[in-house]
């Protein structure tokens, strides 16, 4: 299920908003996006197919949003995935289509600037995706802290904010 937006609710989003935060829609249907990673190296796992659709109002939005100096945050692993796939050396586009993208260490991230998540399981592909934000050695501190501090994991867990390094 997408969670990574279930904290925000229409109080906090009004609050959002009234401070200057604008929110820009993809559409998303979400299917098993974090995997348990089975392969011998993290870079060959395979994706299950997600289908997307980033709209041209939205790609202008984070394009404008970049060309003015300001951050971009994905709400969720997903959306990473998709607005990433809709990312080319030119910016942003609008684009339909299913994503199989595995974002990790060694694969660069373009289009965002940090992400809105919560705690997820070690050797998933979420957690090889908050180490291309952040590198692994962060991720692990992060995550203990989490552990020591009684964070929630899973869906109806905590949340947090990761901003790319």
């Amino acid at each position: 299920m997408p969670s990574a937006a279930r904290p925000i609710t229409p109080r906090i989003r009004e609050r959002l908003e009234g401070a200057g935060v604008r929110i820009a829609p993809i559409l998303l249907h979400t299917g098993v996006s974090s995997l348990e990673i089975e392969s011998e190296t993290v870079e060959a796992q395979a994706m299950y197919p997600e289908p997307f659709r980033v709209s041209q109002e939205t790609s202008d939005a984070v394009n404008r949003t970049h060309a003015n100096g300001g951050r971009v945050i994905a709400v969720g692993t997903t959306v990473v995935r998709a607005l990433e796939s809709a990312w080319t050396p030119d910016g942003l586009h609008a684009r339909n289509g299913f994503t199989r993208l595995f974002v990790h260490p060694d694969r660069e991230i373009h289009s965002v600037d940090g992400l809105l998540t919560g705690f997820h399981d070690p050797v998933t592909s979420h957690l090889a995706m908050l180490a291309a934000f952040i590198g692994l050695p962060r991720v692990l501190e992060a995550y203990r802290e989490a552990i020591a501090n009684g964070y929630r994991w899973h869906e109806f867990g905590d949340s947090h904010l990761i901003l790319r390094k």
